[in-house]
């Protein structure tokens, strides 16, 4: 086959891609400057960019085939930068989901439809995947996959998608200060599903300052497995869910419902959604020894504090500072 036959299939290839992603990317209205992108999670629900939806009221979505709808903010998570919308009598195409985030290296296109002249692509790939990561807006990014596709105005929302058209993540110029980012599905799904739910979504508690801290040699045997890093509880708040759960000060933190914890992040990571008000197995060494107890998590509330990247945090039951979880 020559190099032109290659060039023009593969040209193809991804044009019909974009037309199988396009199926499934709406245009959202919700904001006074350039409109942003959607895309389809279920039949009435459209899952968008939270940083473009600047109004809770008069959202319009326009549809694939040119349909204008109104829109109603089912539930918002600015910690990863989501909303769901609800429409109603809407018919619209479920998009296929690709099995994970992707691999560095990989190409994509981020996709959007942020005016009614149609879809627009930019082409990239895959230079990252990670997470949790904390932003610049205060929060915790649970996932991530940074791209060197060209973010463009709209962008926002919309799907960043491989070559067959199967859907990795959810763009957002709003969390990665000016880097072109995407919410993976897996995060973006599940938070949707929490949204279609509750209308927001959940994030725990357990009443422990802690900081990262070197697992001994010794404990990792007793773990049976390798794991260098753990957190050490340097304060547990009476009353708190922890301390109900029999956690004190000089525990090292290793896991968490059946996952190993090394850093903070993670464990904020895994106190999220479903796990919120249930009795969770925490894993910790007390004394050089694998022990396991259960902590019912309680439910956190938290207002970001804009301003140089610092955040204030107010939980339910009370006020901790820096590395309280």
């Amino acid at each position: 086959m020559s190099e032109e036959t290659t060039l023009t299939t593969l040209s193809q290839s991804m044009a019909d891609a974009v037309d199988k992603a396009a199926a499934s990317t709406v245009m959202v209205d919700g904001r006074e400057r350039f409109p942003a992108s959607g895309i389809v999670y279920a039949a009435d629900l459209i899952l968008t960019a939270n940083h473009v939806l600047e109004r809770n009221e008069n959202v319009t979505v326009f549809l694939p085939d040119g349909a204008e709808l109104a829109a109603s903010v089912a539930g918002r998570d600015p910690g990863n930068d989501l909303a769901l919308l609800r429409l109603e009598n809407a018919t619209v195409e479920l998009p296929e989901l690709a099995d994970g985030p992707g691999r560095v290296g990989q190409l994509v296109m981020a996709l959007g439809r942020p005016t009614l002249e149609g879809i627009q692509a930019s082409l990239g790939i895959v230079s990252a995947v990670g997470g949790p990561v904390r932003t610049h807006r205060g929060g915790l990014l649970e996932g991530h996959i940074r791209t060197d596709a060209i973010p463009y105005p709209g962008f926002s929302g919309g799907p960043l998608m491989d070559a067959a058209g199967r859907v990795l993540g959810i763009n957002t110029s709003g969390l990665g200060m000016g880097q072109s980012l995407a919410i993976p599905t897996t995060v973006a799904w599940r938070a949707a599903a929490s949204l279609a739910e509750h209308g927001s979504v959940k994030r725990g508690f357990l009443g422990i300052r802690a900081q990262p801290v070197e697992v001994p040699a010794e404990a990792q045997k007793a773990l049976g497995r390798e794991q260098p890093t753990g957190l050490l509880l340097v304060g547990v708040e009476d009353g708190s869910p922890a301390a109900e759960g029999g956690l004190m000060v000089g525990d090292i933190l290793v896991g968490i419902g059946g996952g190993a914890i090394f850093e903070h992040d993670e464990l904020l990571a895994r106190l999220a959604g479903d796990v919120v008000g249930q009795s969770t197995s925490i894993e910790i060494v007390r004394g050089g020894q694998r022990r396991e107890v259960s902590v019912t998590v309680a439910e956190r509330e938290e207002q970001p504090h804009r301003g140089h990247g610092r955040r204030r945090m107010f939980w339910r039951q009370g006020h901790h500072g820096r590395g309280g979880r």
